[in-house]
Parts: C-alpha cells; structure tokens; sequence
C-alpha cells in the first residue's frame, strides 16, 4: 500500500480514483500545526528557533495517517507545489516522525498542477525531495508574521481601537528586507572625497560650494 497525503478531502477522493486500489488518500485539511499564539514562540536570541503546536483538530487526522502507515512501502506526500503546500508536506512529516509512525517507508514529495488523470499520473513518475528551500522561505515569512505582530498589535489596540492584529505582514515585508539586504551585499566600497570650496561673487560676497 501507498500512502498519498493531500491538502483537500474533495482532491484525495478524486485522486483516490485515478491512483487505484494500491494506494490510499488520505487529506491533512490544511496546516496541521502553527506558533502558539504567546511570547516565545519564536527566540530571536537563539538563532529564531520556532515552537510548533499541533492544532487540536489535527490531532485525529495525524493519528489516523500514522496509523494507516503501518505495512505501507510509501508515503508520498502530495500537497500543493506552493510555499504554504511545501510547508504542509514538512510540518505533517516532522509529526510523523515525532509520532515515530514512520519506520522503512519510502519517503516521496510529488506535484501536480492540475488534478487530471495524466497530471497526477505524470507527476506520480517523477517524485522529489522536500524543497528546504521554500520550508525556510515558508519559516522565514511566518517568523516575521509573529514577531512583527506581537510587537505591534499592542499599539495598535490602544491607538486603533477595535484593531485585531498587525501580524499579516508576510511576503511583503519579507521582501524588503531581502531586497535591502542584497543591495547591502552587492554594495562595493570606495574611496571619495568631498571637496568644500570658498568662493566668491563678483561683488565680493564669500560663499562655500
């Protein structure tokens, strides 16, 4: 048996159909654990190490894919080919492994862009590893979500009252700092010098330029 992971319940019984009896669907509905929602989730003092929480609703489906797991010769795990599904595929598969659920299974990321026969097929020829890359590009982003939000949410509750959160700044604040920080990087140093000048005017009058 094969064990496919996917993001929706609808996609794993059409996909359920296309993959046949060797292989079971099963969905993680979503992100399947977050930051709690307190101080120290994230430690900037100690490289941002991140506290993750399994989401109670999660907790069932986790246990019923752990479960089905045993006797299984793969897990493939077939979220979306985005960031956020990259990010699911890591966090359902860190579980697993904390759950230690996962003993000589074969261990394959797969994506398709379209949920057809021929896609889920073609993609199914072609399996990967998880991209660390865009689990990083996915912690990077929800580390600066947190710690913008809890610093600025308290003033905005006192300054705008009926204000909820600061912290949806996501990809968009990351990008400055990566783009500020590229230019710092490419930057080539050197050496000038300022010249100043006393002049003066037809009149007579002294200025400096």
């Amino acid at each position: 048996m094969n064990i496919v992971i996917v993001e929706s319940p609808a996609k794993a019984k059409t996909i359920n159909k296309y993959l046949g009896s060797s292989y079971e669907v099963l969905a993680s509905f979503g992100h399947v654990r977050d930051l709690p929602a307190k101080n120290g989730s994230v430690d900037p003092d100690h490289n941002f190490r991140m506290i993750w929480e399994v989401d109670p609703k999660a907790n069932g489906r986790l246990n019923d894919i752990a479960k089905s797991l045993k006797g299984a010769q793969r897990l493939i795990l077939a979220t979306d080919p985005d960031r956020e599904g990259e990010a699911i595929s890591w966090h359902v598969l860190e579980v697993l492994k904390e759950k230690r659920a996962l003993k000589d299974q074969k261990i394959e990321r797969v994506v398709f862009n379209a949920i057809t026969k021929q896609a889920i097929s073609e993609a199914m020829k072609h399996p990967r590893e998880i991209d660390g890359a865009l689990v990083d590009a996915y912690m990077a982003r929800r580390a600066l979500d947190y710690l913008v939000g809890f610093t600025l949410s308290p003033v905005l509750w006192r300054k705008l009252p009926g204000a909820r959160s600061a912290g949806r700044v996501q990809s968009v604040a990351l990008r400055l700092v990566c783009d500020r920080e590229m230019g710092i990087e490419k930057f080539v140093p050197r050496e000038y010098w300022s010249l100043v000048a006393t002049l003066l005017t037809p009149r007579g009058e002294a200025f400096e330029a």
